[in-house]
């Protein structure tokens, strides 16, 4: 299963690979204010992936922390409220 995964890695590396490869023209993005960049096609496509990747990671970033210290919570009061196991009392001696 490992090299069948890591061919699928190796296989998806080389499509990149060659989309990158045909995508070196110059594109320009025109900005406000008479801003532009200039940059080969496939660094202007990574530039916005990364950015995007990193504000999706950035938005559930929060909740994650949210849940994680709402279980921390939950399992201290699990562990207040739990009682101790005690061993059953004696019985009274037989007789009188």
């Amino acid at each position: 299963m490992r090299i069948f995964t890591r061919a699928i890695w190796f296989l998806l590396f080389i499509l990149l690979l060659a989309f990158a490869a045909s995508n070196t023209e110059t594109a320009t993005l025109r900005f406000w204010f008479g801003f532009a960049w200039e940059a080969p096609l496939v660094l202007i496509l990574l530039a916005f992936f990364a950015a995007g990747a990193l504000l999706g990671i950035g938005s559930a970033l929060g909740t994650m922390l949210g849940q994680r210290r709402g279980i921390v919570r939950l399992r201290r009061e699990v562990r207040a409220k739990a009682v101790p196991h005690e061993p059953p009392a004696a019985p009274p001696p037989a007789g009188g």
